[in-house]
């Protein structure tokens, strides 16, 4: 897997025999042009940046290698540009988004922008969002789940279906982590383990695959993740909610934050594999 973001998107297309749909939005030009005096000028400028979208984009279709991937390009002149991204999912009945982490951050790291972490959590599919950084020849994949309260039978299926999907696909390794905050609570502590290894064994990870950790999970899992170098963690999507306090405090947006691997995000109720 090449550190491209397009050769990414292909290799992806081609190990699953997916056709990949190539999306541009200018949502910038868009908001301009809304409030722009002339009406008429606005549209004619609007046209102008569908045309110059599309052929861009018919320009990096024919860049790629990949005849035996069917490639579709579409091109809006829409804002927000996270409503634009999830409105085009509802209409081409996407199972997967993936969207390359543009800014990058002082320490060389690529960070979300505002436009991203709204669009992690609108979007009505899974969505990868990835660095551009090369992945193993075999990647190695994880998947981060919450073994609390009804999270076994839940969110944390949904995530491990996902995981399991994209990792046998990929073929990929792939482990089963959770971190655990109540030291104190022994028998507690003993079954969320259970249920961890129990679920792990539903979808084919082994034992040795299967990590339970200590301490405050942004802390423990960060550490962890960045010691064993994964390729790609799997954790649950951000909510729904347009709050700025629905992401700022979630675990998923803080690992997201400092770790410098790929994510794939993945909403209860929504999976890429098939029940």
């Amino acid at each position: 897997f090449a550190g491209n973001p397009d050769f990414l998107r292909i290799a992806l297309a081609r190990h699953f025999g997916a056709k990949l749909e190539l999306f541009l939005c200018d949502s910038e030009q868009a908001y301009s042009l809304k409030h722009a005096y002339d009406q008429d000028s606005a549209e004619h400028a609007r046209q102008g940046c569908l045309v110059n979208a599309r052929s861009y984009l018919e320009s990096l279709r024919g860049s790629v290698l990949a005849g035996d991937v069917p490639i579709s390009v579409d091109v809006v002149c829409e804002s927000p540009l996270y409503d634009s991204v999830a409105h085009k999912v509802l209409r081409s009945g996407a199972d997967l988004v993936l969207k390359s982490v543009a800014r990058a951050h002082t320490a060389g790291r690529r960070t979300l922008d505002s436009n991203e972490w709204e669009l992690a959590r609108a979007c009505p599919v899974p969505i990868m969002l990835t660095r551009g950084r090369a992945w193993r020849a075999q990647p190695r994949f994880a998947a981060a789940v919450d073994m609390s309260e009804d999270e076994a039978n839940g969110r944390a299926r949904t995530i491990m279906r996902a995981a399991q999907f994209l990792a046998r696909g990929c073929h990929a390794t792939l482990d089963a982590l959770y971190s655990e905050r109540e030291a104190g609570d022994v028998v507690g502590r003993t079954s969320r383990a259970e249920a961890l290894r129990k679920l792990g064994t539903e979808f084919g990870i082994a034992t040795d695959e299967v990590h339970v950790l200590s301490g405050d999970p942004e802390i423990a899992l960060s550490d962890f993740v960045a010691e064993r170098h994964y390729d790609m963690l799997v954790v649950g999507a951000l909510a729904h909610g347009r709050a700025p306090t629905r992401v700022v405090g979630t675990l998923t947006s803080k690992l997201v934050d400092v770790l410098d691997c790929d994510f794939l995000l993945v909403r209860s109720g929504s999976s890429l594999a098939p029940e």
